[in-house]
């Protein structure tokens, strides 16, 4: 596929899939949504591909949905079928990068909106400039939080600040959010870029394997027992202590060296 939409490219392990609308502050068209689908499949197939850093080109990251989109019009008398576009573009975008086989990381540099901001928190790190910020608009345009809102929002913040920014429709700035714990950090603007590449590099170098069975045990632990999530811990370490990067790990912690990990 030729992308128009996005930019991809994947060197020395770091997969970087970067929204290219910039004149739309990379707002979503269907357009978007097939480029992106077919990058994360590369990724996927890609064994080389080690972690995805998820960025926004120009001033914004993401401002959701391109209202101007041909599946958002309002016809003569016919309105739009949305729960249609969030059940085969934005549900299957989210559930691609929470079942991604390599970590991701969601690069902040300007305003996450709407879907935007849901897309970015369904990453498993979140980095934001400082001078980005996130909202959530849908109740200005009468609808509700979308692409995982209502879920990830509660289970970060807690309901009272997830219902504040749902009704509300307030901005809230990445420092505040990184207060919050809604994001992993909040970075001056002019150390993002190289906060960016150093910890891309780093996560492209990790044990892979171990950092994905870790969101997975994670995302599991809010529908388990106590009981359930160390029998799941068990299961998981029993697989992960046959891989080779566990012996490498041991082996380089005893030798008082740098691991060197495969992803295996």
């Amino acid at each position: 596929m030729t992308y128009q939409n996005i930019r991809f490219s994947i060197d020395r392990g770091v997969a970087r899939l970067t929204l290219a609308r910039p004149d739309k502050l990379n707002s979503f068209t269907e357009a978007m949504h097939l480029e992106v689908r077919d990058a994360l499949d590369r990724v996927q197939k890609d064994g080389t591909a080690r972690v995805l850093v998820l960025g926004g080109a120009g001033r914004g990251f993401c401002a959701g949905q391109d209202l101007g989109d041909r599946a958002m019009q309002i016809g003569a008398g016919q309105a739009p079928d949305l729960g249609a576009t969030v059940e085969g573009f934005y549900k299957p975008l989210v559930l691609a990068l929470q079942n991604l086989r390599v970590p991701t990381l969601a690069a902040v540099n300007g305003i996450a909106a709407g879907a935007g901001a849901s897309i970015a928190l369904a990453c498993d790190l979140v980095v934001a400039a400082e001078s980005a910020c996130f909202l959530q608009a849908f109740s200005k345009v009468g609808l509700i939080p979308d692409t995982g809102g209502t879920w990830l929002l509660p289970q970060r913040i807690g309901m009272a600040r997830a219902m504040g920014l749902a009704l509300l429709a307030e901005r809230l700035p990445a420092r505040q959010a990184a207060d919050w714990g809604l994001i992993w950090s909040c970075v001056a603007d002019d150390a993002f870029e190289a906060e960016i590449d150093r910890l891309a590099a780093q996560l492209a170098q990790a044990p892979t394997r171990a950092l994905v069975r870790t969101r997975q045990a994670m995302q599991a632990a809010a529908s388990h027992t106590l009981e359930q999530q160390l029998s799941m811990e068990a299961g998981i370490m029993r697989e992960l202590g046959w891989r080779p990067d566990y012996a490498e790990g041991v082996a380089a912690f005893l030798e008082k060296r740098p691991a060197r990990f495969t992803g295996e």
